[in-house]
C-alpha cells in the first residue's frame, strides 16, 4: 500500500479537472468555443469563465486573499445574471484562459500557504464559515461537474471525446463501432420503455 496525504490527493484531482477543462478548447474555432449547445446556453468558454470566478472567490475572497488586479464585474457580483457563463464579443479566448490560469495559480498559493483546517467565510448562508478542506472538496466537485458539461458540449461540437488528449479513458472503437453501440443503446431504450405512459 502506498502512503499518500489528503492534501496532495485532493490537489491532484482539482488539477486534473483544470487540465481537462482547458483541453476541451484545443483545436476549436472562436465560434465553436463560444456557441451555446444546450437550451440553457452551455458553452465551453463560458464554463472556463465561470470556474475562473469560482477559483477566485472560493480560494481568494473566502480567505481574505482577493485575486490581485482589477476584478471583472462577474466576479464582484455587479454583473447581470449568468454574465459568468458566456463570453462577450469583446472578451477574447486568451483573456478568459489567462484569467483562469491566473485564478488557479492564486488558488494554489492559498493551498500552499494555509493549512486545510483554516476557516474562511463565504457571503451566503447557511454555511458561511467553511474550512479550506471543505472548500477544496467543493471546488473539486464543482470543477468536475463542469468538465462533464464540457465533455458533452465538445462532443456535440466536433465529436471529440475523452478526458485526455489521447482519449485513453474511452472504450476502444472506431466510428462504426460507436454508431453500432449508440444504436444498441437506442434500441434498449425503446424496448425498455415499451408501454410507458410518460410517468
Amino acid at each position: 500500500m502506498t502512503a499518500t496525504d489528503a492534501a496532495t490527493d485532493l490537489r491532484l484531482y482539482l488539477q486534473d479537472a483544470r487540465d481537462s477543462l482547458l483541453l476541451k478548447l484545443d483545436g476549436l474555432s472562436e465560434y465553436d468555443v463560444r456557441r451555446p449547445l444546450t437550451p440553457t446556453g452551455t458553452n465551453l468558454l463560458g464554463l472556463v469563465k465561470h470556474l475562473t470566478g469560482a477559483e477566485a472567490i472560493y480560494f481568494g475572497e473566502t480567505f481574505g486573499r482577493p485575486l490581485p488586479g482589477a476584478q471583472p464585474l462577474w466576479i464582484t457580483g455587479a454583473a447581470e445574471p449568468n454574465a459568468d457563463l458566456w463570453a462577450t464579443p469583446e472578451e477574447t479566448r486568451e483573456q478568459i484562459v489567462d484569467g483562469y490560469r491566473r485564478a488557479c495559480a492564486h488558488a494554489d498559493e492559498t493551498l500552499d500557504t494555509l493549512p486545510l483546517d483554516t476557516v474562511g467565510r463565504v457571503p451566503w448562508p447557511p454555511h458561511s464559515e467553511l474550512t479550506l478542506h471543505r472548500i477544496l472538496i467543493h471546488m473539486i466537485a464543482e470543477s468536475h461537474r463542469h468538465v462533464g458539461h464540457a465533455d458533452v458540449v465538445r462532443e456535440l461540437v466536433d465529436g471529440s471525446v475523452g478526458q485526455r488528449a489521447e482519449g485513453d479513458n474511452m472504450a476502444p472503437g472506431d466510428g462504426d463501432w460507436w454508431e453500432q453501440y449508440r444504436n444498441r443503446v437506442e434500441e434498449a431504450a425503446r424496448k425498455g420503455s415499451a408501454g410507458d405512459s410518460g410517468n
